[in-house]
């Protein structure tokens, strides 16, 4: 009996340490177990996103800025006021803050109400964060400053921002820098830093004698020999939605240009008409802008075909009211602004060179509109139902 348990002595040792092992292994996996896993980093949200948050927050900084500069009597620089009352300028501001705010999202409502007081003098807004807003009140000159260079931040985002943003930032931005321009911002519409919409650019047609762009472009061909764009409006409600193929997104494009140049066609006629009832210092610049015209016409037309669209046939003539024949000035002034809303659907199915060309020709547009007396639009080329837009925080 003495000898068995010796012998069953180391048995029971290597036993008691499988049971120790194997109960420290179970309280490892449970200790491994129950340590929560850190949660991923949070996506960081698209680009359009981004833009039209940096673009909500300048526009809430100039809005207050100009209600302060309003509110305690706005100097210039040398001392006099300002050539334009800043009010219209705060209501633009305050409908472009309306049409960039997301209904119910409580973050952006918080910003509208704790948006500082001044604009962010000196430096061009992008769509990171914007540095804090300087402490003393600005002129109006810095006013106009920042409206322009918000402006000029707006167009760049148009560029690459998806479809319906691209068309918001472009006409949120069109109309701070004409606004800066009536400040007295020289070169705030930057007219030369845009490619002019009556010349050739680089990858921009300059004369529709393109040979077959329709053929060069591979476009399904109709038994007429064009392309077909019948299931095709050239309207843009919101974002631009993927198409299945690239034809049918080209034909889309192709359907905005055609009806873009149908609205040219329409523009050079009623300036036609115009320019022998314009007063004599109306003439030449009139004689300008029809040349514009133009040459939009047949630029919109050559890249239509290139997009896969169908350019109707120019009309023989267009029904022109007897107000605008009593009132040329003005009736030109509602011609180009009834034009902008197709620059604008251009701009938000259109991408590369097309939407370039597109924001160049929606700014001339509505400088020209400005020219002849039309009021501020807060957002040129976006047809707007203010009472739709949700309401700022007070």
């Amino acid at each position: 009996m003495k000898d068995d348990n010796q012998e069953n002595r180391p048995r029971m040792r290597y036993f008691r340490y499988a049971v120790y092992s194997l109960a420290a292994l179970l309280v490892l996996s449970l200790g491994f177990a129950l340590i929560p896993a850190e949660p991923p980093a949070p996506a960081e949200p698209p680009f359009s996103e981004r833009a039209r948050a940096a673009a909500l927050e300048d526009v809430l900084q100039l809005r207050s800025a100009g209600l302060e500069l309003a509110a305690s009597g706005p100097k210039t620089a040398d001392g006099g006021s300002p050539a334009v009352p800043l009010d219209p300028v705060v209501t633009l501001l305050t409908i472009q803050a309306r049409a960039l705010l997301l209904p119910g999202d409580p973050a952006s409502a918080a910003a509208s109400a704790t948006a500082t007081a001044s604009p962010p003098v000196g430096a061009s807004p992008s769509v990171s964060p914007p540095s804090p807003a300087p402490p003393a009140q600005a002129t109006v000159a810095e006013f106009a400053a920042a409206l322009a260079a918000s402006g000029q931040q707006r167009l760049k985002d148009a560029e690459t921002a998806d479809g319906g943003m691209a068309r918001l930032l472009a006409g949120a931005g069109t109309a701070q820098q004409l606004a800066a321009g009536q400040l007295g911002v020289q070169g705030a519409s930057a007219e030369e830093d845009q490619p002019h919409e009556g010349t050739a650019q680089d990858g921009m047609p300059g004369s529709p004698e393109s040979p077959n762009p329709a053929e060069a472009s591979g476009c399904p061909a109709t038994p007429g020999g064009q392309a077909d764009a019948s299931n095709n409006n050239g309207t843009a409600d919101g974002n631009v939605t993927s198409t299945s193929t690239s034809t049918s997104t080209s034909t889309s494009v192709g359907a905005a240009l055609a009806a873009t140049a149908e609205a040219e066609l329409e523009a050079v006629y009623g300036y036609q008409a115009a320019l022998t009832r314009l007063p004599p210092e109306g003439v030449s610049t009139a004689s300008d802008f029809l040349q514009q015209h133009h040459d939009l016409a047949d630029q919109a037309r050559t890249l239509s075909l290139k997009h896969c669209g169908t350019p109707a046939p120019q009309p023989p003539g267009y029904v022109l009211d007897q107000g605008f024949l009593d009132a040329p000035a003005g009736g030109l002034a509602r011609l180009e602004a009834d034009t902008l809303p197709a620059y604008g659907d251009l701009v938000a199915v259109a991408d590369g060179e097309t939407r370039l060309w597109a924001l160049a020709a929606l700014q001339g547009t509505a400088r020209r509109a400005q020219h002849w007396g039309a009021g501020p639009d807060p957002l040129p080329g976006l047809v707007l139902d203010e009472a739709q837009l949700p309401q700022l925080a007070s």
